[in-house]
C-alpha cells in the first residue's frame, strides 16, 4: 500500500484541527504548524470540506475544524475520501476480480488485504492518533520488532 503525501498531509492537518480544540485554523497556520505547502494543502482542505470531514468559516474567526468529532472520524474514511477504495484490483473491488487456474484463489488474498488495511484504517480515529492510544488489535501489530524493518 502506498500513503501518498495527500493522505499524510491531511491527516497531519487533521491531527492539529483536533488538538485545537473546536477553535478554527487558516491552511497557513495549519501549513505552518505541520510544515506543508500551504496552496497543496488548501485543495486537500477543500476536498476534505466536500466530504463533511471539516467545515470552514469565512471573516475573521473563519478558518478550518474538524467537521464532527476526531473520535468518529477514522483514517479509512480520510483515505477513501481523497484516494477512494482501500484496495483495487485492476480498477475492480477485490470480490470482483475473477482467476482461472493457478491463479484461481489469488482473489482470497485481495479480498483479505483489503480486510487488513480496513483491520488498521478503519479502527483508528484522529482522537487515537492524538492521545497516542492506538486500539488493541493495531497496538498488537505495532508491538511486533518486524512491523519496524523496510522491506
Amino acid at each position: 500500500m502506498h500513503i501518498s503525501a495527500k493522505v499524510d498531509y491531511a491527516c497531519r492537518a487533521l491531527c492539529a484541527l483536533a488538538a485545537n480544540n473546536g477553535e478554527a485554523l487558516t491552511a497557513e497556520e495549519l501549513a505552518r504548524a505541520q510544515d506543508l505547502p500551504v496552496r497543496f494543502l488548501r485543495a486537500i482542505l477543500n476536498e476534505l470540506r466536500r466530504g463533511s470531514i471539516v467545515s470552514s468559516q469565512r471573516g475573521n474567526e473563519g478558518g478550518y475544524r474538524l467537521g464532527r468529532p476526531a473520535s468518529e472520524i477514522t483514517l479509512g474514511d480520510v483515505f477513501r475520501r481523497l484516494e477512494g477504495p482501500l484496495a483495487e484490483v485492476r480498477n475492480e473491488r477485490p470480490e470482483d476480480a475473477a482467476y482461472e487456474g493457478p491463479a484461481e484463489h489469488l482473489q482470497d488474498v485481495w479480498v483479505a488485504v483489503r480486510a487488513a488495511l480496513r483491520g488498521v484504517l478503519d479502527e483508528v480515529t484522529l482522537a487515537d492518533v492524538l492521545a497516542g492510544e492506538m486500539p488493541s488489535g493495531v497496538a498488537h501489530l505495532i508491538s511486533f520488532p518486524e512491523a519496524w524493518q523496510p522491506r
